[in-house]
């Protein structure tokens, strides 16, 4: 089933490059798209469950969803995500 989350703190391809490599990682998700425009981050997932594992592995990258606490150490975490998307591409 598609799925699209809007997300704080993404910059840059460098994040879109991270976001898109970790949630691949996850078993269950495909497709995974990231559109830095409108913050939104696209996916498939095979059940709700998945949904729910995709938005603790973006919190846990320093891009929580809108709506989500958005403290300083998330913030600092969304840019180590961004430098190592950025290195990694």
């Amino acid at each position: 089933m598609k799925n699209t989350i809007q997300i704080q703190n993404l910059k840059c391809g460098g994040c879109a490059n991270t976001i898109v490599t970790q949630l691949l990682k996850l078993d269950g998700i495909s497709e995974v798209n990231v559109n830095n425009d409108t913050d939104e981050v696209s996916f498939n997932a095979i059940d709700d469950t998945k949904i729910d594992l995709v938005k603790e592995k973006l919190s846990h990258l320093g891009y929580p969803i809108v709506g989500e606490a958005n403290p300083l150490p998330k913030k600092a975490k969304s840019f180590v995500s961004c430098a190592v998307g950025r290195m990694t591409k």
